[in-house]
């Protein structure tokens, strides 16, 4: 178990190092402490404060075997089929020959995550609205954050999405629902809590208006 303090961690400390991890552990989670992540980010922003949402956990054994057979599935369509092209590449404006080697070993042992988290949006499932995650990513991300307090590493993940329909029908989900990510959580199996890398500000905020740059 771990021993993590979750009240040690700064809230900015936070934000500079919860990176996705994919490489996680076996190690049960303990029910206290996944009721403690989900009170977090049940606190993050609803649209109206309507809080149209589901938080479905999955520990069940035969229910994840089910869908991360969907998820491999999406992964090789999406990323496992360019398996060479991506890793000779190594593309620094893509994904990372490292990133693709995380991406995969996830979908190779997505079950073995002891908890899955599906945050779910109730009347979405019909819904044409670009801006409908508005309504629920921000309460992810708390979740994220909530769960690094811990020492719990996770990763939001949607490439089981091209079975939606099995999905909905295993979790017992309304008609109308629509799960929004998929988010394994377990304590970090390898890799450290370090700040992702991202491009520099100079490169991406713009004063008053946005402008080309070479």
């Amino acid at each position: 178990m771990s021993s993590e303090d979750p009240n040690s961690l700064s809230l900015l400390e936070g934000l500079h190092s919860t990176p996705a991890r994919r490489y996680l552990s076996t190690e049960p989670i303990s029910d206290e402490v996944v009721r403690a992540i989900l009170d977090a980010a049940v606190r993050g922003p609803s649209g109206g404060n309507s809080q149209r949402w589901a938080w479905i956990v999955v520990r069940d054994a035969e229910v994840k075997r089910q869908i991360a057979e969907w998820y491999r599935e999406g992964w090789d369509k999406n990323y496992g089929s360019r398996r060479e092209q991506i890793l000779r590449a190594d593309d620094p404006e893509g994904m990372s020959a490292a990133s693709f080697r995380a991406a995969d070993h996830l979908a190779a042992h997505l079950e073995e995550a002891p908890v899955w988290v599906f945050p779910v949006l109730l009347g979405a499932a019909r819904s044409s609205n670009p801006r409908l995650g508005s309504s629920i990513y921000g309460a992810v991300q708390q979740l994220m954050l909530a769960a690094r307090a811990y020492g719990i590493g996770s990763t939001l993940t949607t490439l089981y999405a091209g079975h939606e329909d099995g999905v909905r029908k295993l979790l017992n989900l309304p008609d109308d629902a629509l799960t929004m990510a998929l988010i394994p959580l377990g304590y970090p199996a390898r890799g450290r809590w370090a700040q992702p890398k991202r491009r520099p500000l100079d490169e991406v905020v713009f004063n008053e208006r946005y402008e080309e740059r070479g």
